[in-house]
């Protein structure tokens, strides 16, 4: 097994058990909704410190159920790690071109000299 693929199976397992761990230990069982966002929990927490608190700003948009205002955060994570996939991809396709071009330059031999495949010298004019 290659170095990458020892790296890349482990971090998969530390993916996996981040998922995992927290439903295996039941935390969260004390709460009614055990993994809400960080948003809720920050409102939910002002709303008990400043009962009279109000927001500065709205949303410009507000999700008619929870499950949409979901599926609109995994298609944002999805297009977000799209669009470093593509970044990423790309510039270890121009670095596996580059390497290519460098390793073909190297491979090719420079023509002798006075051999049909290299141009004669010309003077510049005005000069003989």
């Amino acid at each position: 097994m290659s170095r990458n693929t020892k790296i890349n199976t482990l971090l998969l397992l530390v993916v996996a058990a981040l998922a995992v761990l927290p439903l295996a230990l039941g935390l969260g069982d004390h709460k009614e909704e055990p993994f809400a966002g960080a948003d809720a929990e920050a409102e939910t927490a002002i709303t008990e410190l400043e009962p009279d608190y109000k927001p500065w700003f709205s949303p410009l948009y507000e999700p008619p159920s929870g499950e949409i205002e979901s599926a609109l955060f995994a298609l944002q994570a999805a297009l977000g790690a799209g669009v470093l996939a593509y970044y990423f991809g790309l510039r270890k396709g121009r670095r596996q071109g580059e390497e290519r071009a460098r390793s073909q330059n190297e491979a090719t031999p420079a023509a002798p000299e006075g051999s049909c495949d290299s141009a004669p010298s010309v003077p510049p004019a005005g000069q003989s």
